[in-house]
């Protein structure tokens, strides 16, 4: 059997690991610097107690019980394409096709060690958690959420999920009866932050703002994060006693030991198929892709593992001899169930059209289902259904 090398354990290298087991034609190996998948869209949901942190962890050994892929643990430190080994930290190796799918890094700004974030490393969760207790213990406050861009690839933002933390902490606060001693700050560097969900969208997030009392600062690019607060260019501060920011994401910095092409902003360069240029083996797919599209995308968890299925898809129809592939770019969208706490809107966008639906109260327990699906459904405890 043909060896197919996966790197990343995230949605996208899941969903290609489990679709590559599924045709039984390729001897399949998963790397991922953690034992686990995280589901960072109902992660949302760790700092106002309303999960776990092991909620939302699905252990990657559940997933190898039921589609036997080969599990590596380790951390990856430099691709040579041109050999067909990668190097980790303590393994070396070998492939007849490779599909990179370790997602991204994030911009560094000044002052970053001043911040938590939720779409970081797993644990911040967690640490958001224990400072939200901190302040709530306390009895008031400041918190200031956020989230920034990369004009090198404008594809990089993830900012959805810093309006449901910004919204559940409200929603929180409200429940204790302490949202009138506190504080709460929402800022990012663009004028109209969550521009690219559609112009109803837009309008609908600016409503909520005012409607939870929640202060804006717009427009202005982040000079430095301080220990109480956050800078910016025009010399305004917002105090702060709890930054949590999203920083946008940048090219992964093992690339930069690989003989991969890149992109500006540090991507791998990929066609429609998510076939990395000048290649007919190695395939990039998720966030450590450069993708093509409209100006409002966005890099979302359904388009990575749309990817991951068209890249499995795609590798064995050209191991084959057939000419048959699938591609991306038809299928992009935005699409989220944008959380409050105790609501939330459904959002979509695509080429030809951009709606929000309000959707007080159940809202909120439709995302709660979809992040139970999600995890079974990786362990083939319910069947997968098409497009979720």
């Amino acid at each position: 059997m043909k060896k197919v090398l996966i790197l990343g354990g995230g949605f996208a290298g899941v969903q290609a690991a489990i679709e590559l087991v599924r045709s039984k034609k390729f001897k399949v190996t998963l790397v991922s610097d953690r034992d686990y998948l995280y589901i960072y869209p109902i992660s949302i949901w760790v700092p106002v107690r309303i999960k776990k942190f092991e909620d939302v962890k699905v252990p990657l050994s559940k997933i190898q019980k039921r589609y036997p892929f080969e599990l590596v643990i380790d951390s990856v430190k430099s691709i040579i394409s041109a050999d067909k080994k990668v190097h980790c930290e303590n393994h070396l190796l070998e492939f007849d096709y490779l599909i990179v799918a370790f997602g991204a890094e994030k911009l560094q700004h000044k002052g970053m060690e001043h911040t938590l974030s939720i779409c970081g490393k797993p644990q911040m969760a967690e640490a958001l958690r224990n400072k939200i207790d901190a302040l709530i213990q306390k009895g008031n406050g400041k918190i200031a959420i956020g989230f920034g861009g990369n004009p090198k690839d404008k594809s990089a933002v993830r900012g959805g999920p810093a309006f449901e933390l910004v919204f559940n902490i409200h929603n929180l606060l409200n429940k204790k009866k302490l949202r009138n001693n506190f504080e709460l700050t929402f800022f990012a560097p663009m004028d109209e932050p969550g521009a690219r969900m559609g112009k109803s969208s837009l309008k609908l997030m600016g409503k909520m703002m005012g409607g939870s009392n929640i202060n804006t600062k717009y427009g202005k690019k982040i000079t430095e994060f301080v220990s109480d607060g956050v800078i910016f260019e025009d010399g305004c501060k917002v105090d702060s006693d709890l930054t949590m920011f999203i920083s946008a994401a940048t090219g992964h910095s093992v690339l930069k030991n690989s003989d991969l092409p890149l992109s500006e902003a540090g991507f791998v360069l990929i066609d429609d198929t998510g076939l990395v240029h000048g290649s007919s083996d190695i395939y990039a797919i998720g966030d450590a892709a450069s993708l093509e599209g409209p100006e409002w995308m966005a890099k979302q968890g359904h388009i990575a593992e749309l990817m991951g299925r068209n890249a499995a898809y795609n590798i064995i129809e050209t191991d084959k001899g057939s000419s048959k592939r699938k591609g991306y770019k038809q299928h992009v969208n935005i699409l989220c169930v944008m959380d409050t706490g105790n609501g939330a809107a459904f959002v979509f966008r695509d080429n030809e059209k951009a709606f929000v639906i309000p959707m007080p109260f159940i809202g909120h327990w439709m995302k709660r289902g979809w992040g139970f699906y999600s995890k079974i459904s990786k362990t083939s405890l319910f069947p997968r259904l098409p497009g979720l």
